[in-house]
């Protein structure tokens, strides 16, 4: 069985650069690689580690709907936190949008992200059932 493969690009400059998409969708298996509240004008967004981890969440809902699959379609999630401490800050908004879906959640703690400001980074998989 062959299975069709689409990469799917943020924007980022250095996607082109470095050689990598932001989502890549092989047949009914999408991943997002690992994600940022970085806008658009490149800021990042919020302060805070609620704010960051519903940013990147609801950016990822958009980003799947492009690729034809949905929240429900889910099925593991990872997130990558600069101090533990933020966890229940980023499990509320983990919840907000999952918590009846259920996929795995993973949180790991990591040194540090690319910016002083950025608390979470988070990576995405799904698999399109419908």
């Amino acid at each position: 069985m062959e299975l069709t493969r689409t990469n799917y690009s943020s924007g980022a400059p250095l996607e082109d650069k470095v050689g990598y998409s932001r989502m890549v969708k092989v047949g009914p298996f999408v991943k997002i690689g690992g994600t940022t509240s970085v806008q658009p004008d490149g800021t990042v967004f919020g302060e805070d580690a609620y704010a960051q981890t519903k940013y990147v969440l609801e950016k990822f809902l958009k980003l799947l709907e492009q690729a034809g699959a949905q929240a429900k379609d889910v099925i593991s999630v990872k997130v990558y936190a600069v101090d533990m401490k933020l966890g229940s800050d980023i499990t509320r908004a983990y919840s907000e949008i999952f918590g009846q879906i259920r996929p795995l959640c993973t949180v790991v703690g990591t040194t540090a992200l690319n910016r002083p400001t950025q608390l979470v980074e988070i990576e995405l998989e799904a698999i399109i059932t419908a």
